[in-house]
């Protein structure tokens, strides 16, 4: 008998205290309510999000030869470059060991001075020929004038020939000279073709040791290039965000170019990568002011603008599809660093001096047991229904009863709401919950249930 006693005497315990508290509750319980004072003030709107601190620009600075890094430049402060190091444009920010190429330019630079004297020689070979021609042509001249002079004689002692007063000998050395003269002259045009045959091939080669020459100018030019790009300069005014290289180390200039450093460009200004949801991104437009924090500094309040609202919208494992908004902030103090978290608020709307109302109130729906029974069944109603959007029902006490207040609302932020119209004033107090009370100074509650909090003005 006794694994039976305890259970039934627990069961006879609560059994007890439920029967005490339906007792207490229906012999003389009131309803006390929670309200609040209507009051004007001013109401702001917001969307949130969160997103990263970035600087406005940042330079990703690489190497474009493989080589081994010998040494570090020097900041604007004076100290090697490192993490945070101030730098100008032009500043050296790394040397890379340039024997291999110092080397190579030398050898191209012996190219172009053995291509420079090619060219020379060839055009001292074009010289030539073209003396070579004029005396080629000048002789022509001289074979000429000799055959003119061989056919006048050879014409002469030919016409004295047939009279018998020219010997067979000198018939026959004036005809001789005048076919040696003749044969002159054909040598002598022969001797000008060939001598302009021969400039034309100096002058080729003239153009083709210039053409070697501008080869080995190039080659001198990318292998001076290849020696200026192992001293590594920043291109920007800023500071090094990240060091991705130390002394000793080798850097491979492959298809990618490695990257050593990271500059920001100017730290005086940043912009947030801020994610905001789809369903909110509609409010979203360019200049809006934004207000955020970081965790850096609890309690202060960072200010800024949307300066862009990117397209390219996210997916994420949750499906849910976020866009990127860039909000552009001022950070002349210095205080906000890159990569900071920050917790967004964008100013969707503003309203000043407006009658407010908090949204507990709105959602307030008291039983029909409460509701005054001079109010209209549209009230009643009321109580039980959700209302439309841009209307609501707060409720005011009447003795111990309820009377509605249908109202028209306006902006929220989420806690508090607008109150175009209705017949409410600011110092008028609504409902907002209510708390369950006895006549007595003790206050008749279920034992089981958790206490409530006492009414509020």
């Amino acid at each position: 008998m006794r694994k039976y006693i305890i259970p039934l005497m627990a069961i006879a315990v609560v059994g007890g205290g439920v029967a005490f508290w339906f007792l207490r509750r229906s012999g003389g319980e009131v309803v006390a309510f929670r309200t609040e004072t209507l009051d004007r003030g001013e109401l702001l709107a917001t969307v949130g999000g969160t997103g990263t601190l970035e600087p406005e620009d940042v330079i990703d600075v690489g190497s474009q030869v493989a080589g081994l890094i010998k040494e570090f430049g020097v900041g604007t402060d004076g100290k090697p470059i490192d993490y945070g190091s101030p730098v100008n444009s032009g500043t050296i920010l790394a040397r890379i060991d340039d024997q291999l190429f110092a080397a190579k330019a030398e050898q191209s630079r012996a190219l172009l001075r053995s291509a420079e004297q090619k060219v020379a020689q060839a055009k001292a070979k074009v010289d030539q020929a073209v003396a070579n021609t004029k005396k080629a042509r000048a002789d022509l001249k001289q074979s000429v004038a000799r055959s003119n002079q061989s056919t006048r004689d050879y014409t002469r002692l030919k016409n004295l020939k047939t009279s018998g007063s020219v010997s067979d000998t000198e018939y026959d050395a004036a005809r001789s000279a005048f076919e040696i003269n003749e044969a002159g002259i054909v040598v002598s045009e022969a001797a000008i073709v060939q001598n302009e045959a021969a400039e034309a091939d100096a002058r080729a080669a003239v153009a083709d040791a210039e053409a070697a020459v501008a080869t080995a100018k190039a080659g001198v030019l990318q292998d001076e290039i290849n020696l200026g790009y192992c001293t590594i300069k920043a291109n920007v005014t800023g500071t090094i965000l990240d060091r991705r290289v130390t002394i000793g180390q080798t850097v491979q200039a492959s298809f990618n170019t490695p990257s050593l450093f990271l500059i920001a460009k100017d730290l005086k200004r940043m912009k947030v990568w801020a994610s905001v949801n789809e369903s909110d991104i509609g409010q979203i437009r360019v200049n809006q002011p934004v207000r955020f924090a970081v965790d850096a500094y609890p309690g202060e309040t960072f200010r800024g603008a949307v300066n862009r609202i990117r397209l390219n919208a996210t997916n994420t494992q949750k499906n849910v599809v976020v866009y990127t908004v860039e909000v552009m902030t001022d950070n002349t103090t210095g205080k906000l660093l890159p990569y900071m978290t920050a917790n967004l608020s964008f100013e969707v709307d503003r309203r000043t001096d407006t009658l407010l109302v908090s949204n507990a109130a709105l959602r307030y729906r008291p039983a029909a047991a409460l509701i005054a029974s001079s109010d209209t069944p549209s009230a009643k109603d009321a109580a039980g229904e959700k209302q439309k959007p841009g209307q609501g029902v707060v409720w005011v006490q009447e003795g111990t009863k309820l009377r509605a207040v249908p109202i028209t609302t306006g902006l929220t932020d989420g806690t508090m709401t607008e109150i175009l119209s209705g017949d409410l004033a600011p110092g008028a107090d609504v409902v907002v919950g209510e708390a369950q009370s006895g006549s007595s100074a003790a206050t008749a509650q279920n034992p089981f249930a958790p206490k409530l909090g006492g009414s509020r003005r």
